[in-house]
């Protein structure tokens, strides 16, 4: 594993610090908006007073804060793979680049002390899970790692209310950032009531969780931006509809959820894709904010 300089320094100094995923690179966007995203990303980060990691895998080398060159090869390579934390060791063993999710990202940052991760939407328990027991391992990695995930909550295209239940389950605390309703990605809704919280009482909460060793994420649910929402009925039509034709396929596993956003963004007409720019930018910006308060209260 190589942890840039940028970052070391950082670590060093106890500055803030926002890791970033590169599945929204490899996997969750087409070209070139992706490469565009990730350096906008970025830039909000540094903007906001922390210090951008965007965590791959390049040729078989995990990497804690590609370079914009690293992040331009990665997006531009072909042949790269979805990365859980159970194929961390496959790309590296077999010199493979990667995509990181939420859960391998949570892992690689919280190996490096990283405290706070940005990312669009966590995965979950997903649609006719009786029949596919198809759960995401990013609940999983959410139950063990010591981090604080930002995200705009899960994606619509999942069971929302059984992934809900499954983080209470394993001892995820879920909050909503200045909500109390926990936000369905290009929704800000779901009937679903969570409570509110902001960057301060978060980074007091993290230091409870440590005087008691209580181990578990805690995901701050951060809503959409109201002027980017998409209406939630809106987004059930064109859900169903990308669910039927993935079903005609045949599609399972990884190749699901890509699938679905991609099938999304052409229904939409592009609306989705702004919708997740947007919601990832801002989730950013939240983190960004976690984290300059946890680092000015040195918890580390």
């Amino acid at each position: 594993m190589r942890i840039s300089n940028k970052v070391l320094n950082a670590l060093k100094n106890g500055d803030p610090i926002v890791a970033l995923e590169t599945t929204i690179i490899t996997h969750g966007m087409p070209y070139p908006q992706n490469i565009e995203t990730a350096f906008e990303v970025e830039n909000v980060v540094i903007k906001n007073g922390a210090v951008p990691a965007t965590i791959g895998i390049l040729d078989g080398v995990v990497i804690v804060g590609l370079s914009q060159d690293e992040i331009e090869a990665l997006a531009k390579k072909k042949d790269v793979i979805k990365v859980s934390t159970r194929e961390i060791p496959l790309a590296v063993a077999k010199g493979l680049s990667g995509g990181t999710t939420v859960s391998a990202t949570s892992f690689l940052a919280e190996k490096t002390n990283i405290k706070v991760f940005a990312t669009g939407g966590i995965g979950g328990v997903h649609r006719e899970v009786n029949e596919t027991f198809d759960i995401s391992r990013d609940l999983e990695e959410l139950a063990e790692r010591d981090i604080i995930v930002v995200s705009s909550g899960v994606k619509s295209i999942l069971d929302v209310e059984k992934t809900i239940e499954y983080l209470e389950t394993k001892g995820v605390l879920v909050l909503g950032y200045k909500t109390d309703e926990f936000p369905t990605f290009y929704s800000r809704k779901s009937g679903i009531k969570i409570d509110p919280t902001d960057e301060f009482e978060v980074s007091k909460i993290l230091r409870a969780k440590k005087l008691f060793n209580i181990k578990g994420s805690i995901l701050v649910a951060n809503p959409i931006p109201e002027e980017f929402e998409i209406d939630y009925n809106t987004m059930e039509i064109w859900i169903n509809e990308a669910l039927d034709e993935m079903k005609k396929m045949g599609l399972k596993g990884k190749s699901v959820t890509p699938f679905i956003l991609s099938k999304i963004v052409e229904l939409s007409k592009g609306k989705s894709l702004q919708a997740n720019i947007a919601l990832i930018k801002d989730n950013a910006r939240v983190a960004s904010l976690i984290s300059k308060e946890i680092a000015s209260n040195g918890l580390d």
